[in-house]
């Protein structure tokens, strides 16, 4: 029977801020001693995990790889930008992207517990680096994407800090040069959904009526409001909708349009912006 009481474990969490799993289980090896518990947890590099739990994450990066029509994009938050340009915390969300690419991790939750080789899960692996590094460190966000071309691209807004915009686009039909332009203009253009049709109901029915009182507000004549409420409808989806918006490079042209004539055609995509 564990020699240590609920009182020993809220004890033990108050004064080193390390969970309730980590602290039972330091107790546990300690025997119950609390001075042992505590050097068990400092080792181990967990005091202080919980006290971070509640910061702001805002910096950070993205990392994506791409390759056999396979593509991951990862982002990895940290507290500060100072940490997020260091080399620990730019190898760690290497490592980070490289098992999720290993491991085939669509969402998160999944990466987090994961194993790695040394036997560690990733939540484990971010909980040290946390320690470690002094800040609040988590996954963000994963996405993965398959398709019969894959390409990612990476934007940095700063030249003094790692890449802050990733994309994955998966293309059919057309080359990798077509794939990436698109890619590019992901990054710069920010569309939500690759068609209209993913937009829900709600959002389409609520531009419609926010567009109706504009009109009204602005005195336009009640016969001419069904045709101005459509037109800025399809306004918001020129905005959103990557296959409808204006390309990048030559903005004469939908980005479908851009892709139909390179033999292409746009399945899907993924855009991760730090923070956002």
């Amino acid at each position: 029977m564990a020699n240590y009481t609920a009182a020993d474990i809220k004890a033990l969490r108050e004064s080193t801020g390390a969970g309730m799993l980590d602290v039972k289980k330091a107790l546990d090896e300690a025997d119950g001693d609390q001075a042992k518990a505590t050097e068990i947890l400092r080792v181990k590099g967990l005091k202080g995990v919980t006290k971070r739990e509640g910061r702001t994450t805002s910096n950070g990066l993205v990392a994506a790889k791409a390759e056999g029509g396979v593509g991951t994009l990862v982002e990895v938050l940290c507290e500060t930008d100072f940490v997020a340009k260091g080399e620990k915390f730019i190898a760690l969300a290497d490592q980070v992207l490289a098992q999720a690419v290993d491991t085939q991790a669509a969402d998160a939750d999944a990466l987090l517990a994961s194993t790695l080789a040394d036997g560690k899960t990733v939540k484990e692996l971010l909980d040290d680096a946390n320690a470690t590094i002094g800040e609040k460190i988590e996954v963000k966000r994963v996405a993965r994407l398959e398709g019969p071309t894959v390409v990612s691209y990476l934007h940095k807004t700063s030249p003094d800090l790692p890449a802050q915009i990733g994309v994955l686009v998966a293309t059919e039909g057309g080359d990798d040069t077509v794939a990436r332009d698109i890619a590019m203009h992901i990054a710069a253009f920010s569309p939500t959904v690759l068609t209209r049709e993913e937009v829900d109901a709600e959002t389409v029915e609520n531009e419609r009526r926010v567009a109706e009182a504009t009109a009204k507000e602005e005195g336009k004549p009640e016969a001419a409001l069904p045709k101005i409420v459509e037109g800025r409808v399809n306004g918001y989806f020129k905005d959103n909708v990557l296959l409808e918006q204006p390309f990048a490079k030559e903005p004469k042209k939908t980005v479908a349009k851009v892709a139909e004539e390179a033999g292409a055609t746009v399945k899907a995509f993924a855009r991760f912006r730090v923070g956002a």
